[in-house]
């Protein structure tokens, strides 16, 4: 039994990496290519630290692994799942570096990188003086006789085990429908962060009362309990009259709602997860709540965001503006967003959504779809884009959705899709952080051996074809008129229908007007994803939009704020 239990401590590490490591959706990767491209990547990644580890510190190879080992937290059994790989493959990836061969070269000889029938062999760092086949045949060489071969190279079926089989089933469950795992009365509110949590959405303040959580109407004015967990309640000594009528009444209380990608989850790997000389145990602190919220920063995003910003700059989300601009709104935000979503599989899990017509208060929904309808890994990308037909069908299917769910007097806001041709323009030239030590990766070789492993989450920009590119931006651009063309002509009866931009050049700008550079406002590791500045500075500019043309769409300030603070203090917190 010694092998399964180490095989369980690391289950839930795979499970969630599995469905974090690609933006595009499972559903859109069939078949075994994906998997294998996923191993492959791990495999890079993890050799090309340890390699560096052992450059940085002036160590060997085992040393560089004991180290990163030690590096990494217990919970979620990362430390030991790492010591366990490095007695299960550390021999062999020895053998490998101390011949000087490189990550990809590694990854190949000990098949976690596979060379499929019509899929030529993905290389990320520069091909070796030798020739490829020699390269590996070498490394097939070192490693004759080795006992590690036997083991699988992929987590892929570990949840056939009968043991794990009920949890991997929940976790799934929770990931796909993106529900809160730890739900005890089924609001779709959580006491826990992660896991589809109050990360994502408001704390519930009375996890064993499906009629208490946050964004409903107060019940009987919150006289005896907080029924919508704003952290108002109770009666005035003074008057008699409860604090919730008295603070909150006519005060046009409201919702924001995201209905997003991985953009608007906040998708974030740090780089120092991948930098040698930046690591330390210091990290690493984050991982297992990163990994349990899907490699996503939900609590620091631009739109549902309730934590100080990490970047120093003084925008705030919509929901904290939402919540300064009136107190009654604490805790009513959602982030009903998913790695992978677009337009084609929001009906996957809108039905997360959160929303009691009779009982709840209005909602501001933002529908941010604002890449992967053109965005995707096939090497054929630009049929595989969303098209302005399609476009009009699923948003309106939605939009259906939504005025069957949402209280009278809600707001709808459709976001266009952005230019992602900065993409490329901004960083192609530039070294990842894998490549920064050496000088021998850039992010247009990232680009293309991602692209190689059919992972690349947008061919259509992260790509050298400035057609390839063109073509992407073009219908980005169709698929935004299709939006505009809704919000202009279509009508509902619970909420009112509106369209803005998503103009990234004017957060270029504004970025370059503080001294900043177009690349700083991408997420380094991925090359792909808005950062938080960039997310919280479209988030500025979409709160002036709407104070400046729909004001009536944020309510009320509320003239009882300072009041509110003084009896409730900050509400009970996040």
């Amino acid at each position: 039994m010694k092998f399964p239990w180490k095989v369980f401590k690391t289950t839930l590490l795979l499970l969630l990496l599995s469905h974090s490591l690609a933006s595009v959706p499972s559903e859109d990767q069939p078949g075994d290519s994906s998997s294998h491209g996923q191993s492959c990547l791990g495999c890079v990644v993890l050799v090309s630290v340890i390699e560096q580890l052992a450059e940085v510190h002036n160590s060997s190879v085992q040393v560089a692994m004991e180290r990163l080992c030690s590096y990494l937290p217990e919970k979620l059994f990362l430390k030991t799942a790492c010591y366990f790989l490095v007695q299960t493959f550390g021999s062999d990836i020895i053998k490998l570096l101390d011949e000087a061969m490189k990550a990809d070269v590694v990854c190949y000889a000990l098949e976690f990188c596979k060379r499929g029938a019509v899929q030529p062999q993905c290389h990320l760092y520069p091909l070796p003086q030798e020739a490829w086949e020699s390269a590996l045949e070498k490394a097939r060489q070192v490693l004759r006789g080795s006992s590690t071969m036997k083991y699988p190279r992929s987590g892929r079926n570990i949840c056939s085990l009968p043991f794990l089989t009920k949890i991997c089933q929940k976790i799934e469950l929770s990931i796909k429908k993106a529900v809160p795992f730890k739900d005890v009365d089924s609001d779709k509110h959580s006491v826990f962060p992660t896991l589809r949590g109050y990360h994502w959405r408001g704390r519930d303040c009375n996890d064993s009362d499906k009629t208490v959580y946050p964004g409903r109407r107060p019940d009987n004015w919150d006289i005896h309990q907080d029924s919508n967990c704003n952290g108002i309640w109770g009666i005035d000594p003074k008057d008699g009259i409860p604090y919730e009528k008295k603070f909150c009444e006519g005060s046009q209380p409201r919702g924001i709602i995201l209905l997003g990608d991985s953009a608007g989850a906040h998708f974030h790997i740090p780089p120092e997860w991948l930098t040698a000389s930046q690591m330390s145990v210091n990290s690493f602190l984050n991982l297992p709540s990163t990994l349990t919220d899907e490699l996503n920063w939900p609590q620091l995003s631009g739109v549902t965001g309730f934590l100080d910003s990490t970047s120093g700059i003084e925008e705030k989300s919509i929901y904290r503006r939402l919540r300064k601009r009136n107190h009654c709104n604490h805790r009513d935000y959602q982030s009903i967003s998913k790695n992978g979503a677009s337009s084609r599989n929001l009906k996957n899990f809108i039905e997360s959504l959160s929303r009691n017509q009779a009982s709840d208060h209005p909602a501001i929904v933002l529908y941010a779809m604002i890449g992967n309808d053109v965005c995707n890994s096939k090497a054929d990308t630009v049929p595989e884009m969303t098209t302005p037909e399609q476009m009009y069908a699923n948003v309106m299917q939605t939009l259906t959705h939504l005025n069957s769910h949402l209280p009278n007097g809600s707001h709808v806001i459709l976001y266009g899709l952005p230019d992602g041709t900065f993409l490329w323009d901004s960083l192609h030239n530039r070294y990842h952080p894998l490549g920064q030590l050496n000088k021998d990766v850039t992010y247009a070789q990232f680009f293309s051996f991602l692209r190689c492993l059919q992972l690349n989450p947008c061919n259509g920009w992260m790509s050298s074809n400035k057609t390839l590119r063109t073509l992407t931006s073009e219908r980005a651009q169709q698929l935004s008129n299709t939006l505009k063309k809704i919000a202009t002509t279509e009508t509902f009866a619970n909420f009112e229908l509106f369209y803005v931009d998503f103009a990234f050049h004017e957060i270029i700008e504004d970025w370059q007007k503080r001294g900043g550079q177009p690349w700083q406002l991408i997420e380094p590791v991925d090359g792909f994803h808005p950062n938080e500045v960039a997310s919280l500075l479209q988030a500025n500019r979409v709160w002036e939009k709407i104070q400046l043309q729909w004001p009536h769409v944020l309510g009320k300030e509320n003239p009882f704020n300072s009041q509110i603070e003084e009896v409730f203090g900050d509400q009970g917190g996040h």
